[in-house]
């Protein structure tokens, strides 16, 4: 006789098996498809309209189950992602145990001992305290919150979860619903107004946002409070391991010199005159002196925003912006301090002014920010090639990144410029016997992606994606030929800043 049973467990196992080998697989972002929803209005007033906001929620709902469902996406980042979105979206619809069952999740797909502690503690306790309050966000259910809350953050392992601890309160500290709302009418709204419509990727920033509102800012006090406790019960001071680690070679002799390019954002050069590069050849009179098709290049060379040479190796800054320099230093700082859990007058000057803040301040707020803390970027770099090296040579080689929250229209052009700034560059290096470049910078088609949809080019998203891996190839083309020209020079790359897998 046949074994039924076992039978019909191999027609169910078959079947299992048709159904994943019919999915279609996402190895990389470009295998990902792209969605576009029609915006009659703005983004901003869409966010403000349970009415028009729900329209968009749907679709975007419909559109990620349908990822999860139709497609093995091999990339536990974007399934984060996406069950963050969608979790977010039962909290929207008040589907509490689809929430939860989204929260678990996410939990098992954390792969980091820090983040697969946290994930979710403040949801579980938010839905717990909801539940049994009957869903009145009155006094009791903050005092239930609290109470949960508190017991599952005392449960973490100090050791382990410190800095995401740190930083998550200083987050918290600096979130308003006028931030949220000057980030949509700022960062989305310009390029809506152009197209009348949104991607799926600003859709979920939509929606992650009115998260933030409704179910993080309500909460905000009570989360802060039970972060402080813990850490004030935790916090000792730490052994400083870095002192015996350190290699200070002040002291040795026989070192030759080796120049490091600092391939980054530009050097404030009076700060390394005992470390700069010297160009001997050339001078400071407004000429290509030594014929290299370089002006000025005295310490070292620029490109510009447009991917054109230059002159100055730090970015120029307008008078008023340098009178502001010493303001957004100590902003600088506080936001630091912050997200370091450390009490300064610097800290406490950044919480009052995110306070304050207006919709309409958002973006020359951030924006100036975003400059200086690229302005300081090379310098700081270059302060950590030179730190205790005193035969390392310092020379930069600045790169214009945009500080606006609207970036300048990607086009071919640009791109082109900015491969051959690349050669330029590294052929700079190579006649100039660099060592040793350090480039801690990065880039996507998904940066191009995004600056296209602010500025309102390309038909719909799927358009833009198309567009976007091109002008992108034709970069990375660009930096990569130039590299293979130097074997001879050991680049020094920011991979893994993004924290997560780059080859995705």
């Amino acid at each position: 006789m046949k074994n039924k049973f076992g039978f019909t467990v191999a027609l169910l196992l078959l079947s299992v098996t048709a159904v994943i080998a019919q999915k279609k697989v996402i190895k990389s972002q470009d295998d990902v498809p792209r969605f576009t929803y029609e915006i009659p209005t703005s983004a901003s007033e869409v966010f403000t309209s349970r009415e028009k906001m729900d329209k968009v929620v749907n679709q975007l709902a419909e559109d990620y189950e349908g990822l999860l469902s139709e497609y093995d996406i091999q990339d536990n980042t974007l399934l984060k992602g996406i069950y963050g979105t969608l979790k977010n979206i039962d909290l929207y619809h008040g589907n509490y145990d689809e929430a939860t069952e989204r929260l678990m999740t996410i939990r098992e797909l954390q792969e980091k001992p820090s983040d697969k502690l946290m994930s979710g503690l403040s949801n579980m306790a938010y839905l717990k305290a909801l539940e049994e309050t009957n869903y009145q966000m009155n006094e009791e259910f903050h005092q239930k919150f609290t109470e949960y809350f508190a017991a599952a953050v005392n449960e973490l392992p100090w050791e382990v979860v410190q800095d995401d601890v740190e930083g998550t309160k200083g987050n918290l500290e600096i979130y308003s619903e006028n931030l949220v709302l000057g980030m949509i009418q700022e960062g989305i709204d310009p390029g809506v107004a152009k197209t009348g419509t949104i991607s799926d990727e600003n859709a979920a920033t939509m929606v992650n946002m009115h998260y933030v509102v409704h179910h993080v800012l309500p909460i905000r006090a009570d989360m802060i409070g039970v972060y402080e406790q813990y850490i004030a019960a935790n916090k000792v001071e730490k052994e400083d391991i870095w002192a015996d680690r350190d290699i200070d070679l002040s002291g040795e002799s026989n070192l030759s010199p080796v120049i490091v390019a600092i391939w980054d954002s530009g050097i404030d050069t009076p700060i390394f005159k005992d470390q700069l590069y010297q160009n001997p050849k050339e001078k400071f009179d407004g000429k290509d002196t030594d014929g290299n098709g370089f002006v000025d290049d005295v310490n070292g060379i620029a490109h510009d925003l447009e991917g054109n040479k230059t002159t100055s190796v730090i970015f120029p800054l307008t008078e008023d912006q340098k009178t502001k320099m010493p303001e957004m230093v100590d902003l600088m700082k506080g936001l630091q301090d912050l997200q370091a859990n450390v009490s300064s007058e610097e800290a406490s000057a950044l919480k009052k002014r995110m306070s304050q803040i207006k919709p309409e301040e958002v973006r020359p707020f951030l924006e100036e920010l975003n400059l200086f803390a690229i302005y300081a970027h090379g310098t700081h770099v270059a302060g950590i090639a030179a730190k205790g090296n005193p035969k390392a040579v310092v020379m930069p080689a600045r790169i214009t990144f945009d500080h606006k929250m609207i970036p300048d229209p990607p086009t071919r052009e640009k791109s082109e410029r900015f491969a051959q700034a690349a050669k330029e560059a590294v052929s700079y290096f190579k006649e100039n016997d660099v060592k040793i470049v350090n480039m801690s910078f990065g880039g996507s088609p998904e940066d191009v992606e995004a600056a296209m949809e602010a500025n309102g080019m390309g038909e719909n998203a799927e358009e833009r994606k198309r567009q976007a891996r091109e002008l992108f190839e034709i970069e990375k083309e660009g930096m990569f030929e130039a590299i293979k020209s130097a074997p001879e020079i050991l680049f020094v790359t920011s991979a893994g800043n993004s924290d997560q897998d780059s080859e995705f």
